[in-house]
């Protein structure tokens, strides 16, 4: 039904723009009970195959990659070859002998759905404290509890914290890619772009490429980024992307399970994992944009 798609779009919407304001640990909370949500589907995607994973594990410890997110990247990224080497030492003792496929499939859930995801709670809640930038921030980043923060000023963007509009940034770009891709295919494509998604095209997927580009470039300009051309082709390109990729990937493990959706969580829209593919493989690519090559961009230009 059009009318519960659009609410239950709405309602969610404004949970995920509330939590992103908020951030610290309001948006890594809120990611969690997301990656909690999207792993039980993938798990479900899993097990339609007949595999047996170590979920209950997997879902522990990719929660706490997050809530490690919060507190220390480097430490997240000790955590996962450690987490991986959990998951396996948990497989080996089990009653039934685990298979490749079980091994397998549970470090791609710790990697897909807990590993990945943690790069938002980096850049949300992590990069105000990256000093190496070269922009402008003024506003305190915490004036909440819980390390969280709320605008006192809507006047000013570029007063917001790093963190904020980065990710906000990054967001729209993968709005823009989806619409754009999904408005302009529905009308003008004609060009099938993959058999594992038969309704995409290759003038939908286009033109969200073009989209994300020109919202990465305009919102550059707008936060006056240094090299703010250079800055926003790059992002824009790198998140049309992965966004498409990461699309793609939700699509052929659903296909191979035979399945329509990932689930029925939202209503009109599917699962958790069918509206939030494009952003997993987007979200480390962001991070290190943002933390190793946006600030070089100066001395190159």
């Amino acid at each position: 039904m059009p009318w519960t798609r659009i609410f239950s779009a709405i309602v969610a919407i404004a949970i995920a723009i509330a939590v992103l304001l908020a951030g610290g640990w309001y948006f890594t909370f809120g990611f969690c009970i997301l990656v909690y949500l999207g792993e039980l589907e993938f798990f479900q995607l899993v097990q339609a195959k007949g595999i047996a994973p170590a979920t209950k594990t997997t879902l522990i410890l990719s929660l706490l990659l997050l809530v490690t997110s919060s507190v220390s990247p480097t430490l997240t990224d000790a955590l996962f070859p450690i987490a991986g080497t959990i998951i396996c030492f948990y497989l080996l003792f089990q009653p039934k002998m685990a298979t490749i496929a079980d091994i397998a499939s549970s470090i791609l859930g710790l990697l897909y759905c807990g590993y990945l995801p943690s790069y938002w709670v980096r850049l949300r809640v992590g990069l105000d404290g990256v000093s190496s930038l070269p922009l402008n921030a003024t506003a305190s980043a915490n004036n909440l509890p819980l390390a969280g923060y709320w605008p006192n000023t809507w006047t000013n963007v570029t007063d917001l914290p790093l963190g904020l509009t980065a990710t906000l940034l990054a967001f729209s770009c993968i709005w823009a890619a989806d619409i754009g891709a999904y408005v302009f295919g529905k009308f003008f494509g004609r060009t099938p772009l993959s058999d594992i998604s038969p309704k995409k095209t290759v003038e939908g997927a286009i033109f969200g490429f073009a989209g994300s580009i020109a919202v990465a470039m305009a919102g550059a300009w707008y936060l006056q980024w240094p090299s703010w051309q250079i800055g926003g082709l790059i992002l824009g390109a790198i998140i049309g992307i992965t966004s498409l990729l990461g699309d793609l990937t939700e699509s052929m493990m659903k296909r191979d399970a035979g399945v329509k959706d990932s689930g029925q969580l939202i209503p009109g829209h599917g699962g958790i994992l069918d509206r939030s593919d494009s952003y997993i493989f987007t979200a480390p690519l962001v991070y290190y944009f943002m933390t190793l090559l946006l600030p070089l961009l100066p001395s190159f230009l």
